[in-house]
């Protein structure tokens, strides 16, 4: 992949820090900001940070995953498109976020999906802004590599149950994808990421 696209440090691009402290300025917040004035949107916002916390406690990277990172020689930035309330995002951005630790030479960008430029609609999945979506650079800003929204086997769930939608409501999804997450514990996040980042070399 060779496109390039221009996106500085603006309000739709945040730092990591700025990222998790959204979390606890929106359940803070006396009113909060829209869509998270929704109470379903301000729970999912509580679970996520949970399950964020969680992962970012015991996740457990591959040590084959950490030989694969440290041979990247160049700088990368990894842009993760997401939203405080993708449930998604909860597991999966925490082991991406471990992983870029792992080698100074990553620089880890959140782009907020819903907030103008949206990066996300050049991004799309079967034409929908699904996230979180991990966008790949190198130091020119050229795409290196895209993952997301969800590994492959979840995602291949969540499409079954999306064509069964009139017997699967969306609850069932919910619960049949959190289980998922939690018996996989970021196993098939990090085996794709392998695959991702050698094709990046």
């Amino acid at each position: 992949m060779q496109k390039t696209q221009e996106y500085t440090e603006t309000q739709n691009i945040v730092s990591w820090t700025i990222y998790i402290n959204k979390f606890d300025k929106i359940l803070n917040s006396d009113i909060p900001p829209v869509p998270y004035d929704n109470p379903a949107y301000l729970d999912y916002l509580k679970l996520n940070r949970s399950r964020q916390k969680r992962w970012l406690k015991t996740g457990e990277i591959h040590e084959r995953l950490k030989q694969v990172v440290s041979k990247i020689k160049a700088p990368q930035t990894w842009y993760i498109i997401t939203e405080p309330w993708c449930g998604d995002a909860a597991h999966s951005v925490p082991f991406l976020k471990l992983i870029s630790d792992l080698n100074p030479l990553i620089n880890l960008k959140i782009v907020w999906r819903d907030t103008p430029p949206l990066m996300i609609e050049k991004y799309l999945t079967n034409g929908g802004k699904s996230v979180p979506k991990l966008v790949i650079r190198d130091e020119k800003e050229r795409d290196l590599g895209v993952w997301g929204p969800r590994p492959q086997e979840c995602q291949a769930i969540y499409l079954d149950l999306k064509e069964k939608e009139k017997e699967a409501d969306f609850e069932e999804v919910k619960v049949t994808l959190q289980t998922w997450y939690n018996k996989d514990k970021g196993q098939s996040l990090q085996s794709e990421m392998i695959d991702l980042l050698e094709r990046t070399f």
